[in-house]
């Protein structure tokens, strides 16, 4: 179920680009995605776009759909690090951090866990959108 829909993204809020990035891995079957924004705790990213891959080479197609999608979009990624190793990959692109775990790094680090309450992002409706839209509906 991939969306292919090309956005211009260059002049997109961080809010949809955090949403753009949700689209990408959705689209390449990402599993338990989680969006937070995170402005209020942090100087570095406004939001963070957590999911999980079901293997390392999963992991590592989630993370090149989420670059080449956004960079389709004209917003390249500052920094990538984790590409090699495929359990644990951050993707930089200012506004916006994504994080792509396997189960088990992400059962480990509880990276939600560091997030304040009240900062996750509902996109259960985003979501099931992106489902009728693949179905055509």
């Amino acid at each position: 179920m991939e969306m292919k829909e090309k956005k211009d993204l260059t002049s997109a809020t961080p809010y949809e680009l955090a949403l753009a990035a949700v689209d990408a891995l959705y689209g390449k079957q990402g599993f338990d995605l989680k969006l937070y924004h995170v402005e209020d705790q942090t100087i570095i990213t406004d939001y963070y776009v957590i999911c999980t891959g079901r293997s390392t080479t999963h992991i590592k197609a989630l993370a090149d759909e989420a670059c080449y999608r956004l960079e389709e979009g004209g917003v390249n990624a500052a920094h990538v690090e984790g590409h090699d190793t495929g359990t644990w990959i951050l993707l930089d692109f200012g506004s916006v951090i994504a994080h792509i775990f396997s189960r088990e790094d992400r059962d480990y680090y509880k990276l939600e866990r560091l997030m304040n309450e009240g900062t996750e992002v509902d996109i259960t409706e985003h979501l099931a959108e992106l489902d009728r839209i693949a179905k055509g509906e």
